[in-house]
Order: C-alpha cells, then structure tokens, then sequence
C-alpha cells in the first residue's frame, strides 16, 4: 500500500510552518484568507447578461497504471520518467485541497528563489469564453484586496491574461506602483497579450522563458459592428488618401465606406491609437529604463532623451499592426530583444524555471474547474468561478439557484423566496440569509450575493429568510 504524504493549507490561509510552504501571517483579515472568501459569477438564466446553460467543467480524476495515489519514492521516481503535468496528474489527480496546497507550496518556492519578495498573481482562464476573462474594472477590488495582505518592498506579478480594457491595465499599474514604487517585475509564464503587455510594460524587469509570449498593443476599436484595429483603420483611411492624391479621382468602391465613418470616429481611432503608445513610452522610460544609465558599447552616459526615444521605438513596434498582421500574434522573447529591451530569461535559473513551470502546471490544471480567475498570494486568495445558475421560474413567489461547489463540484439547489416566505420545494435547500453556503458535501462555504443581487434584480423584490 502506498503513502502520500501532502502539505496542506490551513482554513485562514496559512501554510505549515517549517518547509517550502512556511509564510507568516501579515495582518490580513481572517475572511481574505484561503478557505474564507471566493467569489462566484453567477447567470440568470434567459437574461442577456448571463453565459447561460451550465458551463461548469467536470474536474478529472486519473490513475497511473492501476495506481491512484503514488507513494513518495514513485512519485520521485515518476518525476524522473515523465512531465510535471502528467506528474501532478497522478499524484494530486482530483483532490482541490492538495492542488490549492502545491499551488501555495510553489509560490512559496518563486518568493524563496527571488530573495523573498512578495507574489501576486493575476490569472485568467485564456479557454474559456462564455466567462468574463478579460481585464476589466471587475478586477480592481480583487487585486487591491490581496495587495493588502502583502507587506514587502517588491514584487513579482505572475501575470496570465488575453487582455482587456487598456483604461483598466493603467488603473492596475498605478495600484501597483503605488505600492511598489521603486521595484516591481512582471513574471509571464504564459501569455499576457494586449492590455497584459501594457502591464507588462510598466515593470522594472519582465521575466519570461522562450514559450512565454506577449502581443502587440495595437488599440481595438468598434465600427460597424466589428472590432479591428485602430492602426488598420487609420492606415486603410491614408491607403485612399494616397490613391486619391495621385490619381486625382476617388474609387467608387470607397465610397460606402467613407459615408460610413465621421471624422469623430477617425479622431477616437487615432486617440486609442495614442493612449497605448503613451503608456507604454511613459512607463519603459520611467521604470524599464531607469537603471539603463550607460551604454554598453561606447561607455559613454545615457541620456534622459535616449531613454524616451528608445521607449517610443519599442512603443511603435509594438503597435505596428502591417508588422504583426493579427492582434493575437505572440511575440517572444527574441522579437522584444530584437526590439532592444532587455528580458530575463528565467530558464536559465533551474531552481526558480522549475517553481514557476509547476505552479504554472498547477494552474492550468485549476482552470480545468469551474475557475476561471484565480487572483491570490502564498497566504490568500480570491477565486472566480462559473457556479449558479439562477431560476426565477422556480415557482409563484420563488427562484432556485443551481449550486455547484467550486471545492468538490458536489450540486444542489437552493430556493431563494421573493417577497415573501415560501414552502420548501422537494429536493431543495433554503437560502441562507447571510449569503453563506456551505456545501452540503464538503462543507466548504460559498457566497451566494452575486445570485442574491440578480434574483432581487430581476424581481425587484426582496429575498427573505
């Protein structure tokens, strides 16, 4: 028989002491801790502003041979033969509390191996589009929330994103820097495209190993219905103009287009053009590039004007839509070095590539639930997942909520009564009236306020106890 021994997370969050794990507290509040808060995005089902059916993602279990649960020496001898992954697969395989414990073990390991800074980590679930997963303003309370429960003087932002709103990206970096004025990187282990790389942009270091990628920063804008590149519209606006100059006529063909889009919309496209442009400028200027003070072939000093033009080469480079073809392009570390702005390869170091290649194993692995935003440090976290649906069609006076736990995946339903107290359905559990539930298998606790709110939306009556 074998024995698998796990380190696991306490209910407020902290990790045995003695070990990989081992993080004191910091004076964050027991209800930020692991265990304590997560956050769930619930649908109204037939609203338009829900994902609905269920989107919920079966969390898998696998064996290795016949053997659910390797012991210690097969695990290290597993290790040898195979992945992390497939490793992690077989010896973690379905069990959420272990997967959240490794998660914060090598957390724990990337703060150790960077001289003990402080990690916080902004990660969305890049498969799964019937989810909120781009950067928006949803995002602030979260982030802010964590970086309460950090103390130090630098940080490392573990950052996974396909972007969002570049307002929003801005509002994150002046959050960041006003706590980490002086030293703050960015480490990507697997994309942080658009509005990421605008985060990106605004550290002291980026690190990055060579599958890691960026994107280009070229703004997106509506017209007509679609979304396209700012760059492309106003370079299609100057291709006409072009013709026209030397051919003296207008084509024909341009000119449904050219009645379709006001001089307001051309003035928008090149300001959204601009915005990313002068962020990132302003920001590898001021951060990226403070400590470029000499340069390396002359010796001779750089100058404040040498720093900006730089960042403003890099800055139009990463704009360039006619260079990059698609806004979802990955650009890797050898594009940006060939660009001139230095990138630390994190491969090189075994140690600190072989933390974050695990944690990153781990979070995938944690996306494959109902997860789909995962925003913690080695002692706290904050969990967004896919879980209710609500049913204002429960009945005459009522409305079920179909639970599903984050922890366990177990499911229930739960009846919410609206406007006044109603009998129990058969097969349901009541609403509690703090808005906690616990699972009725594992006794986890989930918040049900964001279905309170959208029945109460909805019916714009009261749910009562």
């Amino acid at each position: 028989m074998h024995l698998l021994v796990r380190e696991r997370i306490s209910q407020e969050g902290k990790a045995p002491r003695g070990g990989d794990g081992d993080r004191s507290g910091n004076g964050a509040s027991p209800a930020s801790r692991y265990g304590e808060r997560t956050e769930a995005h619930g649908t109204v089902r037939g609203s338009t502003e829900g994902f609905g059916g269920s989107c919920r993602e079966a969390w898998p279990r696998y064996s290795f041979l016949g053997c659910a649960q390797p012991g210690v020496l097969e695990r290290d001898r597993l290790r040898d033969v195979m992945g992390i992954y497939s490793e992690y697969l077989n010896t973690i395989g379905g069990d959420f509390e272990a997967l959240t414990a490794e998660r914060k073990k090598q957390l724990a390991r990337i703060s150790q191996a960077r001289g003990g800074r402080d990690v916080l980590v902004v990660a969305a679930d890049l498969n799964k589009d019937n989810a909120p997963i781009a950067i928006g303003y949803s995002d602030l309370l979260p982030i802010s929330d964590q970086l309460s429960n950090l103390s130090g003087s630098s940080l490392d932002l573990i950052l996974e994103t396909p972007g969002g709103a570049g307002e929003v990206a801005e509002d994150i970096v002046k959050a960041l820097r006003a706590k980490y004025p002086g030293d703050l990187a960015v480490i990507i282990p697997g994309y942080a495209k658009s509005a990421g790389t605008l985060i990106a942009m605004a550290a002291d270091e980026i690190l990055m190993e060579p599958t890691s990628a960026v994107g280009p920063i070229d703004a997106q804008i509506r017209w007509q219905g679609k979304v396209f590149s700012a760059d492309a519209l106003l370079e299609g606006m100057e291709k006409i103009k072009r013709e026209v100059e030397q051919t003296g006529a207008l084509n024909r063909a341009y000119i449904p287009i050219l009645q379709g889009i006001s001089p307001g919309e051309l003035e928008s496209a090149e300001n959204a053009l601009k915005f990313s442009k002068t962020l990132v400028t302003e920001w590898l200027a001021r951060y990226k590039f403070k400590g470029w003070t000499t340069h390396s072939s002359t010796g001779q000093v750089v100058t404040d004007e040498e720093r900006s033009q730089r960042a403003r080469e890099i800055a139009t480079a990463l704009c360039d839509h006619k260079h990059w073809l698609t806004h979802g392009r990955s650009i890797k570390i050898e594009d940006l070095r060939q660009m001139r702005l230095l990138i630390t390869d994190y491969s090189n170091k075994p140690d600190l590539h072989d933390a974050i290649r695990r944690y990153h194993t781990l979070l995938q692995m944690t996306f494959s639930t109902a997860i789909y935003k995962v925003f913690e440090t080695v002692d706290s976290q904050i969990l967004r997942f896919i879980g209710q649906q609500v049913q204002p069609q429960g009945g005459p006076g009522s409305a079920i909520v179909e639970f599903t736990c984050p922890q366990c995946g177990a499911q229930a339903k739960v009846q919410a009564s609206v406007g006044k107290k109603q009998p129990l359905q058969p097969g349901c559990i009541p609403f509690p009236a703090d808005n906690k539930l616990k699972c009725p298998s594992c006794g986890a606790e989930a918040d049900l306020s964001d279905a309170r709110r959208q029945i109460e939306a909805q019916t714009k009556l009261p749910v009562v106890g």
